[in-house]
């Protein structure tokens, strides 16, 4: 049923009856010698900013918000539009109704998107609105391996802006060019020291990629689902709120939690608006895993296990149990690289060949980030995949 909803969609999207066998793979080799990142697939550097915890919460963005107030109006005037053209009445609901709710997030967060709001100079109902945009139009690759010594690393590729205007001049999504210029590395201190590290766009207050130092690193992967994020975000407006923002969950664990169990337990266990992909890795050989979500409970653990030779897990947006969409193969070319460049030979740089690799990079794919806790490194990428490339 899904499947069909989204190749109906992708269709609609591109503008044509094309069925589903002429569409053409855009798949390649595996590649090499892409790290450093150089060419036509490196986008540009991420710049790292301050985030201050010790601050009141409607402070702490004021930097960042004044630095890249120009693309994020922008952004959010796209987003407006493609909200007029489906329901013209929505931005004026969006602008009435959604700042009466701000009281109802969990501090800090509603304070924290008063405070980008205003440094913003866009209404806050707007702001909202662009939260609440990650809840339900994520679509990424996030792996963790351990090389033959017993270190784990940790990479992803976040794609972003499915459905959201294609750009037929430029063969682009509008969405994801628009995020690229927001895209900014955050490291989170108190007392002046690091709590965690993420990669995040400007104006978007939880997290979809982050490590704590010396503790874990997380990823977060939309989960395709009809039970989504649409349906959690319309029972918050309307006043049930058992359920936690993924986004904010994923936040509050990095800035928490305090041991990869923990961790575990709380993506687990933890009630949320919409379903998910966590993928974590921990801070000694054999942790890491993939926890599959259903907005009210987890319905599976797929840990490491190097005992059965089983030395990477790997999840792009699909149980990993199922066979993927079959006009979204993405899995099958990562894991066949991730085997033929083999555990003895992964590094950041391997890591980067397999993300930089058709069609795990694509036309939605806005940054890619590698992560090693026992080196204590954080590196983010701007991408760009230039045509012929897979929409998706």
């Amino acid at each position: 049923m899904l499947s069909s909803v989204l190749l109906c969609c992708v269709l609609l999207v591109l503008g044509g009856p094309v069925l589903a066998q002429d569409v053409p793979p855009y798949t390649e080799d595996c590649r090499s010698e892409t790290y450093p990142p150089s060419g036509p697939t490196f986008k540009g550097n991420v710049q790292l900013y301050t985030i201050n915890l010790d601050q009141p919460p409607y402070e702490r963005w004021q930097k960042l918000i004044s630095e890249k107030k120009a693309p994020l109006m922008v952004l959010i005037q796209h987003i407006k539009n493609i909200a007029k053209s489906i329901f013209p009445e929505l931005i004026d609901i969006v602008d009435r109704k959604l700042p009466f709710l701000i009281g109802t997030l969990p501090f800090p967060f509603g304070e924290e998107i008063k405070g980008v709001a205003d440094a913003a100079g866009l209404p806050l109902g707007e702001i909202m609105l662009f939260n609440i945009f990650y809840e339900v139009f994520s679509v990424c690759t996030s792996v963790v391996a351990q090389d033959s010594s017993g270190k784990l690393l940790h990479a992803r590729n976040l794609d972003f802006g499915l459905f959201l205007g294609w750009d037929v001049k430029n063969s682009s999504w509008m969405v994801t060019e628009l995020l690229k210029p927001l895209v900014a590395n955050l490291n989170f201190q108190q007392n002046n020291k690091t709590v965690f590290m993420s990669t995040s766009f400007a104006g978007y207050i939880g997290m979809l990629t982050g490590m704590k130092p010396s503790v874990l690193t997380l990823t977060m992967n939309e989960r395709f689902s009809l039970d989504g994020g649409y349906i959690g975000i319309l029972e918050w407006i309307l006043g049930r709120r058992q359920g936690m923002w993924m986004g904010f969950l994923t936040r509050s664990v990095l800035e928490n939690a305090t041991s990869y169990d923990e961790a575990k337990t709380l993506l687990s266990k933890t009630e949320m608006l919409a379903p998910a992909y966590f993928i974590l890795g921990g801070n000694t050989s054999g942790e890491a895993c993939v926890i599959t979500r259903s907005r009210t409970s987890s319905l599976n653990f797929w840990e490491m296990d190097t005992q059965k030779g089983e030395w990477f897990v790997l999840e792009t947006n699909y149980d990993h149990w199922k066979p993927p969409l079959f006009i979204d193969n993405r899995r099958d070319s990562a894991n066949k690289c991730m085997n033929k460049k083999g555990q003895k030979n992964i590094s950041f740089a391997t890591i980067y060949d397999v993300l930089s690799t058709k069609p795990v990079l694509n036309k939605l794919t806005t940054y890619t980030t590698l992560m090693s806790i026992s080196e204590n490194k954080f590196e983010s990428y701007l991408r760009d995949c230039p045509h012929p490339c897979m929409p998706w």
